[in-house]
């Protein structure tokens, strides 16, 4: 059709997930990125757009801070994070001229940001696109959202802790979704108990279940717990692929979980 020879669309791309949360500090960056990761490890081809204006972390995550971005006919080009070109990823930390810039913008200029990253970016053919978003339900949500909503298959991942008070707000966030017909592919409980690398006892540092218990409640799947690990937030740090250096770690099989859960389950539910 028509719409689908508009350069810069998302045609190319048969699934679109974002990545909710009701409260910040949950994650949701390190969620993304995971997931992205391992569903480039499981073969797919997979572009991440970093909509989270105010705090783009993910660029760090990936060791791609201070890459450029490039114009072709098309619009932007993406940043490939590797040799491969099969993880590429958009971020409003490219467009900064130094990593300490803060973005000051009103709700317009934040929303025609969005908008430009949805219309004018050059993705090609991809198997997955995982959108991080800030935490809340506000006007840059909504504006994703309505981006998008044109390119279906669309669906949101939701990011909580364990503890009532994140729990509370990331309720919130499964009433946006609903309010706005998105689909909830699953939950994910992230900081769930830390491991200990030395004994590998399991302390439940911010309770336990809370997100597993909001699933049920909600009636969405549930996709698993990611413990704290020391070296997951290594790897970020160090802006390494996780999934391919640390398969020891405690966070290994609950990510590697998650992602397949999500291979299995977004197919279907969202084609």
């Amino acid at each position: 059709m028509e719409a689908a020879a508009e350069p810069g669309n998302l045609a190319g791309v048969r699934h679109i997930i974002l990545v909710l949360s009701g409260k910040g500090g949950v994650g949701k960056s390190t969620i993304s990125t995971e997931l992205a990761l391992a569903l480039r490890h499981a073969g797919k081809k997979v572009g991440i757009l970093d909509v989270d204006l105010c705090g783009p972390s993910i660029p760090r995550m990936l060791r791609a801070q201070g890459r450029a971005v490039h114009q072709c006919d098309s619009g932007w080009v993406p940043v490939f994070v590797d040799q491969e070109q099969s993880i590429s990823l958009m971020s409003v930390g490219f467009l900064l001229e130094s990593p300490d810039e803060a973005v000051v913008w009103r709700g317009p200029k934040k929303n025609a940001l969005i908008k430009q990253f949805v219309s004018d970016v050059a993705w090609g053919q991809l198997d997955y696109l995982v959108v991080d978003t800030p935490p809340g339900t506000s006007d840059e949500h909504m504006a994703t959202v309505e981006a998008l909503r044109p390119y279906s298959p669309l669906g949101a991942l939701v990011v909580t802790t364990p503890q009532a008070v994140s729990v509370g707000d990331v309720r919130r966030e499964l009433t946006f979704c609903r309010k706005t017909g998105l689909q909830v592919v699953g939950v994910v409980e992230n900081m769930s108990g830390f491991v200990c690398p030395h004994c590998a006892e399991c302390t439940n540092v911010f309770s336990r279940g809370g997100g597993e218990e909001l699933a049920r409640l909600a009636g969405v799947p549930f996709l698993g717990s990611v413990p704290l690990d020391p070296e997951l937030t290594r790897s970020l740090e160090e802006g390494r692929d996780f999934i391919r250096d640390f398969p020891n770690s405690p966070a290994f099989p609950a990510l590697s979980s998650i992602a397949q859960k999500v291979l299995s389950q977004a197919p279907a539910r969202l084609s």
